[in-house]
């Protein structure tokens, strides 16, 4: 996808900050042209002010998107994942479990989850950053209780974790 999306945009650094921005934000960009999260609709002033872009940015960007049919797939057809609980995880009782690791190496979530299954605790949210989107990238699980600080040599004994926070 992002090959796709950097070679149509690779000249112009403003409409690539703006397609990034709508990925990272789970923004879509409807048949109509216009900006959606969800069903709201995003007016191009507000993307423009989060992209530090002006207005005619959001539209020429909106513009290629809908001419390239492959485009026009990816961006319409991508919906928010929902509220990240790691900022009110304490608030809510639950604990938080973030993982640096190396971008592409195999494996992390799997044996990081299952580490926690066998402390008998669940998990109610996992959520890995996107190396494309984020220099460096985290994986963030929500737990329904706190992990026990004990655990971050284990997680640090996954092939390719370089830093872990537990809280």
């Amino acid at each position: 996808m992002w090959d796709r999306i950097k070679h149509k945009f690779e000249k112009f650094p403003a409409r690539m900050g703006v397609a990034r921005k709508i990925v990272e934000l789970g923004l879509r960009v409807g048949e109509n042209g216009k900006i959606y999260c969800g069903d709201v609709e995003i007016s191009d002033v507000a993307l423009a002010r989060g992209t530090g872009v002006d207005r005619r940015s959001i539209r020429s960007t909106v513009a290629v998107i809908m001419e390239d049919p492959e485009l026009a797939s990816i961006f319409g057809n991508i919906f928010p994942a929902g509220a990240l609980l790691k900022n009110v995880a304490s608030d809510l009782g639950f604990g938080v479990v973030e993982i640096e690791a190396q971008a592409g190496a195999p494996g992390i979530l799997a044996t990081a989850t299952q580490l926690i299954a066998q402390e008998k605790i669940s998990i109610r949210q996992a959520h890995a950053g996107d190396p494309e989107l984020e220099e460096n990238p985290k994986l963030t699980i929500i737990t329904e209780k706190p992990v026990k600080g004990e655990m971050i040599q284990e997680f640090l004994e996954i092939q390719g974790v370089k830093r872990v926070s537990i809280y």
